[in-house]
């Protein structure tokens, strides 16, 4: 029977709730961890990273055996050398495993160096350290990672000075060659991915270092004498702690459920309650241990719906666990109905529990507010929506790492007499081809024939725009036409000005998911004002919307440009209304769409509405795959970014037919 040690994934699991550490692994749990973990590094290019550290590193030694006793043997046969450098080396000791990224023996000394594709600035992010002094959260998991490393390491290796780096993508470093990204190639055989390494690539030709190495002893050594959470309301000494959860792992013991604000994105979290014969949610069994909740306790949902709310765990706490147990005081509310502005984030907040928004029924839509926000808009109106991707390794010189990639934009207009056309679309998945300046001109070219009205959904478009802006600025050779590119994307965004203004130009995109925040909630939304939310909602209580795509009316000639036979967008299964994006086939045929969906969760808000189309540029930039596929996939991109901006015209349509009524 093998050895069940805590490694130092594992570790990171139980830092965050320490009764993750009985879910993992089970193959009758639902993990989304697994699912997501390829396909987002993928798409960032953090196996990319990985192996850029190794290279920054010549002359180390690989040890990528699996098998754990034949890793750990192989380490202590190299460590015997005076000098070494191993590349995932393993270290075991009292039921503890760690592999360390990069491991570097000099003497007596062992530098033990995590890679992480994070992006650092020395500029901004320093020394890791708040205002007040406290580590950063969003570096805190790394930190512990690699302080998890150096407890092991210490103990496994009493006889040497152990110190602790981060290597980060460094983003104060510029690409000082050109296609530096296309030098690693990914590829999958027997259910493991290698990264391939062209040919001469060596430190020459890697140009400027853009992965800075930061030593964190003094940040490793505040960690390990700080306590860790081990059950609610209880925290020990962190050597402590990690023999408690050492020994409940190896003896496959739960430990106390931690309930928390974190629940809300624990990857053991089914959307509901499973059925017979569906995997098991952690999440589930958590909260009906805590709270001796039955499967009916659920069906309202909890707590963590409370949509961009800050203090859940402290209701949690008080016993406040469902939507319908918030007061007005407990979010600071005076209860009024929305004024003339809109609705608040507190009104949201509040009818997620308490359907008493003004006039009853089904969802709550303020027909003045939108017909006032609609009365300033001028036909043609167009809707826009981009692909971006941000990855950790520049394609060409003078970019930084994780500077924005455009590659793709859809654009959908609808006229004063409804009809509705897939007007253009822009795309450029080209290994290796830096997109930004081509995308500009072609969204250009495609609004510049009238001054309709430009809708987007979030503040994505106008951010990338900005970014664009700013790129092309700092490098004035980008392009002939680079004035009047300028000039277009400020005539057509906001942007910051001095003292904290904003500069409108005069054609300023008008945001829907403003108009959507302010004036429209449905509870099946949760409160989210996220397109993908929106438009299953819509469909489901738009008549409008029933009537215009139950039949197959939409595509071919002059309506879409992707879809050549018709298709019927409202369509029923079970008695519900289908998402429109579940009519689509997936963006892979070598990925389950539910595994994409798991990826796309792990990306930050602003990115996760496009995180597959961010997946699927990734794979086509990095992963070695047959042209057939990559053309499979690129026609993929483009429906489903035909939809994005059907899915604007869908909500346009609902809302303009429901304020007429």
């Amino acid at each position: 029977m093998s050895v069940r040690y805590l490694t130092k994934s594992r570790f990171k699991l139980a830092a965050e709730c320490p009764r993750k550490l009985f879910y993992v692994g089970k193959a009758d749990y639902l993990d989304r961890s697994v699912e997501d973990g390829f396909l987002a590094s993928l798409a960032e290019g953090g196996y990319q990273v990985g192996e850029l550290a190794c290279l920054m590193h010549p002359g180390g030694v690989r040890v990528d055996d699996l098998d754990h006793q034949t890793a750990l043997d192989r380490t202590a046969e190299l460590l015997t050398q005076d000098n070494a450098t191993i590349f995932e080396a393993a270290l075991a000791v009292d039921g503890l495993f760690i592999r360390v990224d990069i491991l570097r023996k000099v003497g007596r000394n062992v530098e033990l160096i995590e890679v992480k594709a994070k992006s650092y600035s020395a500029k901004t992010d320093g020394n890791f350290r708040g205002a007040k002094g406290q580590l950063k959260a969003e570096f805190l998991p790394y930190l512990r990672d690699v302080a998890f490393q150096r407890f092991v390491a210490e103990r496994a290796l009493p006889e040497y000075a152990v110190h602790a780096f981060l290597m980060l993508a460094d983003k104060d470093q510029q690409a000082s060659v050109d296609g530096l990204n296309q030098r690693f190639k990914a590829r999958r055989t027997d259910g493991r991915l290698r990264i391939e390494v062209a040919p001469h690539t060596d430190l020459a030709a890697l140009g400027t270092p853009l992965l800075a190495k930061i030593p964190v002893d003094d940040h490793v050594n505040e960690i390990l004498a700080s306590r860790l959470s081990v059950r609610p309301g209880v925290e020990q000494p962190f050597s402590e702690a990690v023999k408690l959860f050492a020994d409940a792992y190896a003896s496959d013991r739960a430990l106390a459920p931690m309930v928390f604000s974190g629940c809300a994105n624990c990857q053991f979290k089914a959307h509901e309650w499973p059925a017979p014969g569906e995997l098991r949610s952690g999440f589930h069994e958590c909260w009906s241990q805590a709270f001796n909740w039955t499967q009916g306790d659920f069906t309202h949902g909890t707590v963590l719906d409370l949509w961009n709310l800050r203090g859940k765990s402290e209701l949690i706490a008080q016993g406040v666990l469902k939507p319908s147990q918030v007061t007005l005081e407990d979010l600071g509310f005076d209860g009024q109905a929305p004024g003339l502005t809109g609705m608040t984030r507190k009104h949201r907040q509040w009818y997620i529990g308490h359907a008493d928004w003004p006039g009853g029924g089904e969802y709550y839509f303020d027909s003045d507010g939108f017909r006032s926000a609609m009365s300033q808009w001028r036909y043609p109106l167009h809707c826009i929506d981009f692909e971006t991707s941000v990855v950790a390794i520049p394609f060409v010189k003078g970019r930084r790492p994780y500077e924005m990639t455009a590659f793709q934009f859809s654009h959908h207009v609808i006229e004063e007499d409804g009809r509705v056309a897939h007007r253009t679309q822009w795309i450029c998945a080209e290994p290796g081809v830096d997109p930004n300046v081509p995308f500009v001109r072609a969204l250009r070219n495609a609004l510049q024939n009238d001054e309709g009205t430009i809708l987007r959904w979030a503040a994505h478009e106008n951010t990338v725009l900005n970014y664009l802006r700013g790129q092309m600025l700092a490098n004035p050779e980008s392009a002939p036409d680079l004035a009047d590119l300028i000039a277009f994307i400020e005539r057509i965004t906001v942007r910051s000005g001095e003292r904290k203004t904003k500069i409108a130009g005069p054609r300023n995109m008008v945001d829907l998911c403003e108009i959507a925040e302010k004036f429209y909630f449905h509870p099946s939304t949760k409160g989210s004002t996220s397109l993908k939310k929106v438009l299953p909602a819509l469909m489901s209580s738009s008549s409008f919307l029933k009537a215009a795509y139950e039949q197959a009316v939409y595509g071919g000639l002059g309506v879409s440009l992707n879809f050549d036979q018709p298709i019927a967008w409202w369509q029923l299964k079970d008695g519900s209304v289908v998402d429109p994006y579940q009519l689509l086939p997936p963006v892979f045929d070598d990925v389950s769409r539910h595994e994409t969906e798991a990826a796309e969760e792990g990306f930050s808000e602003e990115l996760r509405e496009g995180g597959a189309a961010m997946v699927a540029y990734g794979r086509l930039q990095f992963e070695d795959m047959p042209e057939a596929r990559r053309q499979a996939m690129v026609s993929a991109l483009l429906r489903y970014c035909e939809l994005d901006t059907l899915a604007m015209v869908m909500a346009v349509q609902a809302w303009d037919s429901a304020a007429r009524c």
